[in-house]
């Protein structure tokens, strides 16, 4: 069954605007969890924008559901995560200046670096995700450096999908569609978990969790955007009834 990661690091966005306490955001990962979420996801950059180290290690403590750690693959980070040991690290690529995640980490062009990361991950117990934009080579890179799961970049469907209208049968919404398809089936035969995300919101899910193989979804600002008017538990509550829906159908209709 299709899971869905919560991302909470706009909660702490929130926060640190005014540099004070609240909201929690290891509050806002229980209130994601009555909700229905099956993972919390946080991004512990190095310029701590927003989470801070504090939160990962209360979330660490206080959450009951698995733990996914979007990082750097740097020396600090990987030390963290070991002593954190989440139930994921997620490696993604980081600069400073932008505002989000702009697009897939470059496995191909970093292979050595980025094995020896997942190798000191694995070491401590701890499964590597990696975060890649949907090209085979960048597939087969993951594979290579021993990642256990590829989290295939939605950014560029989404736009697409935004700018066609929000039309899911735009040509140009399909092709981004099917290169996550395509991604999404050669991580399976590799071996590997396919998960996505990236921009995924409430008018866009659902062809994406309709993909065959998909395991997990990870989504953040929609849900933290959407909490502000219904609550975080109603906000992940109607995620997830729209993944479920849309791939359960799909599911039915290929037999």
């Amino acid at each position: 069954m299709i899971e869905l990661g919560v991302n909470i690091d706009h909660v702490a966005t929130v926060r640190q605007a005014r540099r004070t306490y609240e909201p929690d955001p290891v509050w806002a990962a229980v209130e994601a969890h009555l909700g229905g979420a099956d993972g919390i996801t946080v991004h512990l950059r190095e310029d701590r924008r927003h989470i801070q180290d504090q939160d990962v290690r209360r979330l660490r403590e206080l959450t009951h559901i698995k733990l996914n750690l979007e990082m750097a693959a740097t020396d600090e980070m990987v030390v963290i995560a070991c002593e954190l040991k989440p139930e994921m690290a997620m490696l993604v690529p980081e600069g400073r200046h932008e505002v989000t995640t702009e697009g897939g980490l470059d496995i191909v062009s970093q292979p050595e670096r980025l094995r020896a990361a997942v190798a000191r991950l694995a070491d401590a117990g701890i499964g590597t995700s990696v975060f890649i934009d949907a090209e085979l080579a960048q597939v087969e890179a993951a594979a290579a450096i021993g990642a256990r799961v590829c989290e295939i970049h939605t950014g560029p469907y989404a736009q697409a999908f935004f700018e066609k209208g929000r039309d899911a049968e735009s040509p140009a919404v399909m092709a981004e569609l099917e290169r996550i398809a395509i991604a999404g089936r050669a991580i399976q035969a590799a071996g590997m978990r396919f998960n996505a995300g990236h921009a995924l919101n409430y008018v866009n899910v659902q062809p994406v969790a309709a993909l065959a193989g998909v395991r997990e979804l990870h989504i953040g600002h929609a849900i933290v955007s959407r909490a502000i008017f219904v609550g975080m538990r109603e906000a992940v509550r109607e995620m997830k009834r729209l993944l479920r829906e849309g791939a359960n159908s799909a599911a039915a209709l290929r037999g």
